[in-house]
Formats: structure tokens, sequence, C-alpha cells
């Protein structure tokens, strides 16, 4: 059962990996916003998957998140996520992001629940 209301938290340490390039000075290389989206969507998997039947799990299917400040190699961001909603197969969540200083980023995310099996499936069918 999907429990509304539920958080889960995960952190990430800012690094080589993560962090942009581009700017090509080494004092501009902050987390990549990709990265940032990639750990939103995470944290809200890991907090749902306990809550699924075995055999299923979520898969990511509306991201709408702001980038709002700067997180430097270094650092440790704080990923939240919270359950807002759940109905049929689709599970709501509000994320937020944030450094020791402040907060990086804030948005939703929604999350469709697929039974592995079928999914895999479905799939498989698509690549003929």
């Amino acid at each position: 059962m999907i429990t509304v209301g539920a958080k889960g938290e995960e952190k990430l340490l800012v690094s080589n990996e993560n962090a942009i390039s581009f700017l090509g000075l080494d004092d501009a290389r902050v987390l990549a916003t990709p990265q940032m989206i990639l750990h939103m969507e995470r944290t809200c998997r890991n907090l749902v998957l306990p809550m699924l039947e075995p055999g299923h799990d979520s898969v990511g299917t509306h991201v709408n998140v702001y980038h709002l400040a700067a997180a430097p190699i270094g650092s440790v961001v704080r990923f939240v996520a919270e359950i807002t909603g759940a109905a049929d197969r689709r599970v709501n969540f509000s994320v937020e992001a944030w450094n020791e200083q402040e907060k990086i980023g804030e948005g939703t995310h929604e999350r469709a629940v697929v039974n592995v099996a079928k999914f895999a499936t479905r799939v498989a069918k698509k690549k003929t």
C-alpha cells in the first residue's frame, strides 16, 4: 500500500563524475542539472519501492523541476522526496535538493507502477 505523506531522503557527494565541465574553469564545476534530476527520481523510486507488491517497480513518467542554485564539487546534496498522491498506477511526489547552504532544486515528479514481467514483455515487442 502506498502511503501518502511518506518521505525519503538520500545524499550525494558532488564530484568530477556528476559535475559539469563545459564552462572550462575548475571553479565553475557544479552539480549538473541532469544529475540532479536523476537523483531526485532515484530518491522517489527508492521511497516507493518497498511499498509495492513483489514483482512490481516504478518508472518515471513526468518531471517538473527547477535548478535554483549551484552545488560545487565537494558539497553534499540532500535529496528529499514526499509522496503527495497515488491513484491507479500513478504516484506523485514533491522533490527538493539542498546543499549545506541552501535549496538548490525543487519540483514534482510522477512515476507509474509496473508489473516488471509484463513491462518487459511489452518492451520486447517494440524491438521487433
